[in-house]
């Protein structure tokens, strides 16, 4: 099941949440990654959560390049706090360029 693509969920980007985030909705579960904005345009990414249902499917990594990608179509700059979003940048240093806010690296 390794090999599921889940290219096809569509982001949301749940605003009503207790907390800010981005879902994919898979399954009947959901999985997501929580955000704040700064007043300078700045998201900082600040928790992932994929349900242990979903969990080595690849469902984080869509989740983050979803995420990525939602970000790159906006104005903002990005702040991995993270701890699996950073290790996901870490291995795809790429996805970051351009993205990163001053004085963030994935090095």
């Amino acid at each position: 099941m390794g090999n599921t693509t889940w290219e096809h969920v569509r982001l949301v980007d749940n605003k009503k949440a207790a907390k800010k985030r981005f879902e994919l909705q898979i399954d009947g579960s959901v999985a997501f990654i929580e955000y704040m904005i700064s007043k300078k345009d700045i998201m900082y990414l600040t928790h992932t959560e994929v349900p242990s249902a979903l969990e080595g499917q690849g469902v984080g990594s869509t989740l983050v390049r979803k995420v990525l990608d939602h970000i790159r179509t906006t104005n903002y700059k990005m702040a991995p706090l993270c701890p699996f979003v950073a290790a996901y940048l870490k291995r795809h240093p790429e996805l970051a360029e351009d993205l990163l806010a001053p004085g963030y690296s994935v090095g």
